[in-house]
């Protein structure tokens, strides 16, 4: 949902445009899943607080996981067909799917890095630097929802640094990114989901 007003309002509760009885939240962009009956005031303080790191979450569940993890297929796939590679591919067509590679990538990587400043509540090394700032976000989102940080980040680590050395030797090891895409998404949505039914149950709504 957006809003089609000429002067966008500020982020917070708002009477719902479905036309339902209750409040929901427009973040300034778009209208949230965050909802609640009417009754009391909101919080608006502690509302503006969870507004950074939603946007950030979802930024990451938007552009962040297709981003690193295409990108990445996409640049080891290119460089296996590299012209003169046993299977070279056209060299204008490989340059043009590395840039785009490269854009994924990084565009990736940006969302990734704003969801780990958010996560951890500062800037960190492990923060700015492409591919680990997406382990830090799986440990910190596998941590708080009670699961074990280190075999996760390890498992992922390891299949990806298995795609990208031997992808070129054993290419059923195209899955191996797939896989860790679908893993990030599930444990994304899932902390997702507990921050907004968290929310609707405590005061941070009306």
């Amino acid at each position: 949902m957006s809003l089609t007003t000429s002067a966008t309002p500020p982020p917070g509760w708002y009477p719902d445009p479905s036309g339902e009885r209750q409040w929901r939240v427009w973040t300034g962009t778009a209208w949230s899943a965050m909802t609640r009956s009417y009754g009391s005031a909101p919080d608006t303080r502690r509302v503006f607080d969870a507004l950074p790191l939603l946007r950030a979450l979802n930024r990451v569940a938007r552009y962040g996981v297709v981003g690193v993890l295409g990108g990445l297929g996409l640049y080891v796939s290119v460089l296996s067909h590299w012209p003169g590679s046993a299977h070279p591919v056209p060299t204008w067509f490989a340059a043009s799917a590395m840039a785009l590679a490269l854009t994924f990538f990084f565009v990736g990587s940006a969302a990734y890095a704003f969801a780990a400043r958010e996560l951890q509540g500062r800037w960190s090394l492990g923060a700015l630097v492409p591919l680990v700032n997406v382990e830090v976000v799986n440990a910190q989102l596998t941590q708080r929802l009670g699961a074990s940080p280190t075999r996760r980040v390890v498992s992922d680590t390891v299949l990806l640094v298995l795609f990208t050395l031997q992808f070129h030797q054993d290419p059923w090891l195209g899955v191996a990114p797939v896989l860790v895409a679908l893993g990030q998404s599930f444990w994304l949505r899932a902390y997702l989901e507990q921050m907004l039914s968290g929310a609707k149950g405590s005061s941070v709504v009306p």
